[in-house]
């Protein structure tokens, strides 16, 4: 007898900024037909990112302040008073503020993308360049030593963990004495295959230089975006765009607005692109740059592989699980401005002689971390609890 095809609920901290966490979290309920459970919305951005989302199927559990640490504190009480009672078969909590969710809904599944590394591995470095004043550091430290306890205190009623890398797998190991499955995040490949109109790349082109870089994350302090700009500075030939969103509470924008000030004149920042235009930048650029600080896993590099380019990314977290150094791009070891330009400038020389030398491995690598895997996998977990 065939078995029904399960309930499912998602949590998650907040969608009102779309980035590789809300991706996961829109492909996933596509993919198990699920409902999504979250704070504040802001539809416009999902509708960007996921023109085909049934935006009926998003419920608020209550909205949240846009600064911090309101913004998660208050996040993390609303999902430890949020009690479906069996309204759903299964629950997958996919976001770190919403881990509290654990509570009261069962079974469940926490999808890691890193325990939350404010509190966790990147403390020391927040506190030092982010929380300069003194008194603040204090009242920092206290804030930290109190979340501590709550994420100890909620990761013992999630029944499995499963992490979006080995580098997560280890630091949920590390920081929270739990065992956990390694399960990569999933992207549908084949849709950066697929022809789309050709206006949507016209349009574009009229806002972009012929030849660019790209790189494509949020403007915030770990994804350290300087190391990109200042490399670019010191090639000013060579064309840069950031596809770069961040959220408007005062660190993120106070980062963000140092970053567009700073920038020289051949680098562009576009904000919000929406999903057909970010194929399209992906498919037309020269290669792909990332610098972020031990990332957890990463899904850019993987789209840029899929769009057949190579990447530019730091020797550490998850790149060195998805990009394979020499042949679909080049890792850099203690990533600094320097050795990115000598980086971009030995990339674009191998370009020059043969404009297709990374394209079929970066083809066959993006293929490993596709959608149909992934379901497979996150169904075989489902089945062992419920």
């Amino acid at each position: 007898m065939k078995r029904n095809k399960p309930n499912i609920a998602i949590f998650h901290n907040y969608m009102d900024n779309i980035g590789g966490a809300e991706k996961f979290v829109l492909n996933t309920a596509k993919e198990l037909d699920s409902d999504i459970y979250t704070t504040n919305i802001d539809k416009k951005k999902i509708i960007k990112m996921n023109p085909d989302i049934d935006l009926s199927r998003i419920k608020s559990i209550g909205k949240v302040p846009l600064n911090s640490p309101y913004r998660q504190q208050l996040a993390l009480f609303l999902f430890s008073r949020l009690n479906l009672k069996r309204k759903y078969d299964l629950y997958i909590i996919a976001g770190d503020w919403a881990l509290s969710s654990a509570l009261h809904n069962k079974p469940n599944i926490w999808y890691v993308h890193s325990p939350i590394r404010e509190i966790w591995d990147l403390y020391s470095y927040v506190r030092k360049n982010i929380v300069r004043n003194w008194v603040f550091r204090i009242l920092f430290d206290v804030w930290v030593k109190y979340n501590r306890y709550l994420n100890l205190k909620y990761v013992r009623h999630v029944n499995i963990l499963a992490c979006n890398s080995i580098n997560t797998q280890k630091r949920v190991k590390k920081y929270l004495n739990r065992d956990s499955v390694v399960l990569y995040s999933p992207l549908d490949v084949d849709k950066f295959q697929k022809k789309q109109k050709k206006e949507i790349y016209e349009n574009l082109r009229q806002k972009i230089p012929k030849n660019y870089w790209l790189s494509v994350n949020r403007l915030f302090f770990h994804k350290r975006v300087e190391i990109q700009i200042e490399a670019f500075r010191n090639l000013p030939k060579e064309h840069l765009i950031i596809v770069g969103s961040y959220e408007k509470s005062k660190h993120f924008t106070e980062y963000a607005k140092k970053i567009i000030r700073n920038k020289p004149k051949n680098v562009t920042i576009l904000s919000w692109v929406d999903d057909a235009k970010l194929i399209e930048l992906y498919k037309h650029c020269t290669g792909f740059i990332t610098t972020s600080q031990d990332e957890d896993f990463g899904i850019t590099p993987i789209e840029a592989m899929a769009a057949g380019k190579p990447v530019i990314a730091a020797n550490e977290g998850g790149f060195k699980e998805t990009v394979i150094n020499g042949k679909t791009g080049i890792l850099i070891d203690n990533i600094t401005s320097k050795k990115l330009v000598i980086a971009i400038k030995k990339m674009a020389l191998i370009l020059k002689n043969n404009p297709y030398a990374y394209e079929k491995n970066c083809l066959k690598r993006a293929k490993e971390f596709e959608t149909k895997k992934y379901v497979k996998n996150i169904n075989k977990i489902i089945s062992e609890l419920i």
